[in-house]
């Protein structure tokens, strides 16, 4: 069955989101929501993940969750599985209570500002769904990381952790006054409805954070995977290729444009990114400045015809 692949390595870090069965609630209460809250300190207890910022919605969840062991997986499984075992047993259920896979988003940790972004995100989504009255502050909504965030170290939970998040806003010191000056920030954002896009792609970060995990995901990634990142892994391997035979070649990426489009070192390239790629005739005649995708076939089956005839 076709699915979309986990990259899982030691310090990642994920805005992790899943919805109840058919966009049903997953809290029917405020005992639910504790329910979920001692199921979060559970699995971190469990796997060691640490997390950076959370939220419980009416009929879907937020996680900033990092994983310091690669266990995003195993982590889920146990999470969902056994709140969703406590939630049918408490109202009589049976069957699933989330819908499909969850959604887990890596997030860049170094550039950016993304983990900042992601938490206010997840900090002012009560306010954008209008589970918040125009007069209520945001900590009043209490199913969230944010009175954590703004509370003493003391009287927050041992999984929280908020110096990460509070250094992309600026703040290397948590004391009361800058917790004030945090709070004054979000609700700023909050007052002039300046609410965090939701994501719309595969990770969020810096273009060298996207070629790390392409690296790998090209590693990991099978036949049985789908998805934007799985073509752009293996362009990333494509790119490589090129950029190694450049090096070997001692040419600048701006001579192959200048080069005979059936130069025969272009023919080598082209032949390595066929043999080693999944990358079509169309995409190398662009990228190798080879004509069109059928001269490019053409010279492929001359270039194979000859290394055979030597043979």
């Amino acid at each position: 069955m076709a699915r979309k692949v986990r990259v899982e390595y030691q310090g990642a870090i994920y805005h992790v989101m899943s919805r109840g069965n058919r966009r049903e609630n997953i809290c029917r209460g405020d005992r639910d929501r504790a329910e979920f809250q001692r199921a979060v300190a559970e699995v971190c207890a469990r796997t060691d993940w640490q997390i950076h910022a959370w939220c419980i919605m009416p009929n879907h969840f937020h996680l900033l969750v990092e994983t310091p062991r690669a266990n995003l997986v195993a982590g889920m499984k146990w999470l969902l599985g056994t709140y969703t075992m406590r939630f049918n047993r408490r109202h009589g259920l049976t069957g699933h209570l989330f819908a499909g896979r969850y959604k887990a988003l890596p997030v860049d940790p170094v550039e950016g500002g993304y983990l900042r972004t992601v938490a206010d995100y997840i900090h002012l989504n009560p306010a954008k769904a209008k589970l918040l009255s125009s007069e209520q502050p945001l900590k009043a909504y209490v199913w969230s990381s944010w009175l954590s965030y703004l509370s003493s170290p003391s009287s927050r939970p041992s999984w929280l952790r908020v110096d990460r998040v509070m250094g992309e806003h600026g703040i290397s010191r948590d004391t009361a006054r800058t917790r004030r000056e945090l709070e004054k920030r979000l609700e700023q954002r909050r007052k002039k409805s300046d609410f965090p896009r939701e994501e719309s792609g595969w990770f969020l970060g810096g273009r060298d954070f996207r070629r790390s995990l392409l690296r790998k995901i090209s590693q990991k990634a099978g036949a049985e995977h789908y998805g934007p990142e799985i073509h752009e892994s293996v362009e990333e391997k494509a790119e490589a290729i090129i950029r190694a035979s450049l090096r070997r070649l001692r040419f600048a990426a701006n001579q192959l444009a200048l080069m005979p489009k059936g130069e025969s070192r272009k023919v080598a390239i082209a032949l390595q990114l066929k043999e080693d790629t999944d990358m079509s005739s169309s995409w190398i005649a662009r990228r190798l400045a080879m004509g069109s995708r059928s001269y490019v076939d053409h010279l492929l089956w001359r270039a194979r015809k000859i290394s055979n005839n030597k043979n």
